[in-house]
């Protein structure tokens, strides 16, 4: 518009309004928000674990075994992987869990073992997670990413041992502008839980390099001090805290990827 005399704010929600929802989903995420899509409302599977980055690990039913240490890694960095073999109780439909998996998952993995494209399921999952939307990567197992799944990210798995390959997804997700938020507060949350002073050490470690912010960070950071001998005790934490909340004090919301409830980050 040529001519404008609110804010910057009211200016963008005007010239929004009208939008298409699909639109207003692309360009959320584009800016870094977690835009939570069309899926069964209020479902909270048990396959799920709490407060942790939800992914979905599709591939071949012989290669079971890899994805299941794969699932294990990525535990300790707040990553709950959906295995279907390994999460489907043999008393459910095993069909309506899946779909309840793709339904309700942040991110798609496809593990890509030779002889991939030929099953009747796998690239069925991709296109559903596609069809959401949701962050999805490739990994190179003996097959190269085709069709669609060329443009995704991928990753070398090759002769690669599950721990560095979940350390590369996990570096990844805390980069993808999609779930870094998601995995801002997956971060905090494994903080304030910590069960030994090396866990506290390397998960603060993690929190001082991440990208995004949100105001209630520097609440819940100093409540763990209070809550969690394992974050008080553990030498240089605390400090490290309050060095990391006073960073981010300083820091210009026009300027970085401070998330507030006030601020729209264009």
């Amino acid at each position: 518009m040529d001519q404008w005399s609110g804010n910057s704010k009211d200016y963008v929600l005007r010239l929004i309004q009208d939008a298409k929802d699909q639109t207003l989903v692309d360009l959320g995420q584009h800016v870094g928000y977690r835009v939570e899509q069309a899926g069964p409302v209020g479902i909270e599977p048990a396959f799920w674990r709490k407060n942790m980055l939800r992914l979905f690990l599709t591939h071949l039913a012989i290669y079971k075994k890899f994805a299941g240490d794969l699932q294990e890694a990525l535990l300790s960095y707040g990553i709950s992987a959906f295995v279907a073999h390994n999460d489907i109780e043999p008393t459910l439909e095993w069909q309506v869990q899946i779909e309840t998996a793709l339904a309700t998952c942040e991110a798609l993995v496809a593990q890509l073992h030779d002889k991939f494209h030929i099953s009747n399921w796998t690239d069925q999952e991709i296109g559903f997670a596609m069809g959401r939307r949701v962050p999805t990567f490739a990994v190179r197992l003996g097959e190269t990413p085709y069709g669609f799944i060329g443009r995704f990210q991928a990753f070398n798995g090759n002769g690669k041992d599950v721990r560095v390959l979940a350390r590369e997804l996990f570096d990844s997700f805390r980069k993808n502008k999609q779930t870094q938020r998601r995995m801002s507060e997956i971060l905090l949350s494994l903080l304030e839980e910590s069960e030994s002073f090396a866990e506290s050490k390397e998960r603060m470690g993690f929190l001082e390099e991440l990208e995004v912010w949100d105001p209630s960070f520097s609440a819940r950071l100093r409540a763990s001090v209070q809550s969690n001998g394992q974050v008080a005790d553990s030498w240089g934490v605390p400090q490290r805290i309050e060095k990391l909340i006073a960073k981010w004090g300083k820091v210009s919301p026009v300027s970085t990827n401070l998330i507030t409830d006030e601020d729209i980050p264009f």
